[in-house]
């Protein structure tokens, strides 16, 4: 008689919690080091001797990379499995921070946080795998989403600490500091993470053209991996931009708000990314067949917050500018509803290839973003670069509508298709 919990299902759920921390721990290390530069601008154009638009490449440049690399990533995935990509994403995260820490010029820095786009791009799908692989399919979407949010915190870890350590130990120490940090997550990594159950470490079949012509047409083809990937690409961009880079010059600049309260409403915004994401997993688990409901359902709520603000005569309210940012917020974990759309529409020997083509949607749409809302921006105010008024970041805000109004319509149009191959259980 086999007693309660020694079954192998039993055994695997025991495994699954600190196999998954582990991988989380790893994710959270990836946003870390890619938020690492967001309070160090000053120190960053003192020490390279750059101009504002030259440092901002360096952001730029690591949204090109991670997106770009999201399919071949999710092949790479399929082939050599969530453990080796882990811990190679590891290894390069340590040594681009490293080599970070002792850039002396621009060029060298460039090439750093290049690589530590490439690191960071090897991260989060790996940790889906786990996730899809080790939990029972009715936990997966929740942890899922907790997965998302947690490693948010890799924003907030970056933000004060780092702040911190560059004023009292200078650049280098600090730099170093952060990269020794994946050197000792490698001593988990290694040991802790297994590909699955039965196997430590998973091979899939080899990486042919073919095999990749197949794989990307096939998770292509179905319309659930395109409505996954249009319900990334509508529902994040909003959120990522006003993180990224436009939420604090548009409330300081645009609204009128205090450097502090422009700081408080973007903190805002990432505290509610954190409480919808388990409340939004939950509800997909108990309603999937409702799954673009809720996302067209929270799209159209950001489009009427964005609305109202922006016509707004004068400057919106702050109880408005709130409504703003934890609205705009749920964008962020309502995009990760687009991983669960290709974990159902894909048989597991594809599915990396389809959680790459998904992820990458969502950075692709914030990166045209940030650069439409710079060029209407310096169009509305040819010649400055700092005096940027509120009605030139009406303008540069409206541009969303163009993103919102293509992904909505696609959204519409491959849940139509989806539903029509999914009979409804």
């Amino acid at each position: 008689m086999t007693t309660a919990g020694s079954t192998p299902a039993a055994r695997a759920g025991r495994s699954a919690v600190p196999i998954w921390l582990v991988g989380l721990s790893v994710y959270l290390l990836a946003v870390f080091h890619r938020s690492s530069l967001a309070v160090a601008g000053l120190a960053a154009g003192d020490r390279f001797g750059i101009s504002a638009a030259q440092l901002s490449t360096f952001v730029m440049l690591q949204l090109v990379v991670y997106a770009g690399m999201q399919i071949p990533v999710g092949l790479l995935l399929d082939r050599f499995g969530p453990r080796r990509l882990l811990i190679l994403g590891t290894v390069i995260l340590t040594l681009a921070q490293t080599g970070f820490a002792f850039a002396d010029s621009y060029l060298v820095a460039l090439v750093a946080r290049v690589f530590v786009g490439l690191g960071d791009a090897l991260t989060f799908v790996c940790v889906l795998r786990l996730v899809n692989t080790w939990f029972a399919p009715r936990r997966i979407p929740v942890v899922t989403q907790i997965t998302g949010v947690t490693g948010q915190l890799g924003a907030v870890l970056a933000a004060a600490p780092m702040a911190w350590a560059l004023r009292e130990q200078g650049w280098t120490p600090t730099y170093l500091t952060a990269a020794g940090i994946g050197a000792v997550l490698l001593l988990l990594v290694v040991p802790v993470v297994h590909d699955s159950p039965q196997e430590r470490s998973a091979s899939g079949p080899a990486l042919a053209w073919s095999t990749i012509r197949s794989s990307l047409a096939a998770s292509w083809a179905h319309p659930g991996t395109r409505l996954g990937f249009w319900t990334h690409f509508t529902t994040q961009f909003s959120a990522t931009t006003l993180g990224l880079l436009w939420g604090y010059p548009f409330f300081v600049r645009g609204e009128g708000r205090t450097p502090g309260e422009a700081g408080f409403l973007l903190t805002m915004l990432v505290l509610s990314l954190m409480v919808a994401g388990p409340l939004i997993g939950y509800l997909i688990t108990r309603e999937p067949w409702h799954r673009s409901s809720l996302v067209l359902g929270i799209v159209w709520s950001i489009v009427g917050a964005w609305t109202v603000v922006l016509v707004w005569p004068g400057n919106a309210p702050w109880w408005l500018l709130l409504v703003l940012v934890v609205v705009t917020g749920i964008g962020g974990p309502a995009s990760m509803i687009g991983f669960d759309f290709a974990r159902s529409f894909n048989p597991p020997d594809r599915l990396g290839a389809a959680t790459g083509i998904v992820n990458q949607a969502g950075f692709v749409a914030s990166l045209v973003l940030v650069l439409a809302i710079g060029f209407v921006l310096d169009w509305r105010t040819p010649g400055s670069s700092t005096a940027y008024t509120p009605e030139a970041f009406r303008w540069a805000m409206s541009v969303q509508y163009v993103l919102w109004a293509l992904g909505l319509v696609q959204i519409w149009r491959y849940r139509r298709q989806t539903r029509a191959q999914v009979p409804r259980s």
